[in-house]
Parts: structure tokens; C-alpha cells; sequence
């Protein structure tokens, strides 16, 4: 049974499977639908997603609720540690942790900002997609697709 951590407006739940269960969802439309939960309805939309992150905004009956969804996959990566707010030290941007590079999603030259797709990184499993933690551009690529990396190697030079 999978375990997930929702945050909802910085306020943290623990749930597992079961809470779906316990759930009537009927969906109205592409971003619309009626749900039932204890003979209560209520009225979600959803108002924004961005599933890079898995944080929504939706709307229930009226009142917007800022969402982020963890699975056992992002909590463990998180408890480890392995997650750093520091990957851009130096005009460097690191690997996060070790793992295979699938996918070199920038070009030497190219304007970055915070949040831009940099690369996917398989590890644990998991292909990751690393974001750049903030703005410039990229002057060099030390690495290519089908290398591996260890956690804390430079893998991007950033102007």
C-alpha cells in the first residue's frame, strides 16, 4: 500500500490508498468535477498544475487550496537528503545525486531561468528531471546522454 504526504497550504497530511477508497468522484469536464465524500458534496476545479513539481491549485466549493502531492519515491529522495536547494554553487550546477543521464534538455548558449528542464537523471529507478535553481546561461555541458554522474560532480557551467 503506497503512503503519500499532501501538503496542503503548507499544513502536511499523511494518507495512503484507502483515502481514495472512501471517495465518489465523478468527473464534469477536463478540469471540472463532483465529489462526495461522508454525504457531503463538493465542487473541485482545477485551477492550476504544474506535474513537474505534482503541486496543483484547486478550487473546492469556492476556496482555492495550494497542493503538493509526495509519494514514498519523493519522501525518501527528500529524507536523504538528496535534494539540494545549493545545486547552483559557483556558476555550477551539480548532480543531485548519483545516476545515469538519459537526456541533455539544454544547449551551450542557451538562456536558462529558475525551473527550466536541464536534464533527466535515472536514479533509484526513478528517471528525475533536474530544474535549474536559478537564471543565466549555459557556457559549458560536461556531461552527455548515457553518462553517469555521482552526486555533487559539476555536470553544467552556468554564466
Amino acid at each position: 500500500m503506497a503512503n503519500y504526504l499532501i501538503t496542503v497550504d503548507k499544513q502536511e497530511f499523511k494518507r495512503n490508498d484507502t483515502l481514495v477508497d472512501t471517495l465518489d468522484i465523478n468527473k464534469v469536464n477536463e478540469k471540472k468535477f463532483h465529489l462526495l465524500k461522508d454525504n457531503k458534496a463538493y465542487n473541485v476545479e482545477l485551477v492550476k498544475a504544474n506535474y513537474l513539481t505534482k503541486e496543483v491549485t484547486i478550487s473546492i466549493n469556492g476556496n482555492n487550496y495550494d497542493v503538493k502531492i509526495e509519494d514514498e519515491y519523493d519522501q525518501m529522495v527528500k529524507q536523504m537528503g538528496l535534494l539540494s536547494n545549493n545545486l547552483q554553487k559557483l556558476n555550477n550546477i551539480k548532480a543531485p545525486m548519483p545516476g545515469l543521464i538519459i537526456d541533455v534538455m539544454v544547449e551551450v548558449g542557451q538562456q536558462i531561468e529558475e525551473g527550466t528542464p536541464i536534464l533527466v537523471l535515472s536514479a533509484m529507478k526513478m528517471e528525475n528531471i533536474i530544474l535549474s535553481h536559478g537564471e543565466g546561461i549555459v557556457k559549458s555541458i560536461a556531461i552527455g546522454k548515457d553518462d553517469t554522474v555521482e552526486k555533487g560532480q559539476i555536470i553544467i557551467e552556468v554564466e
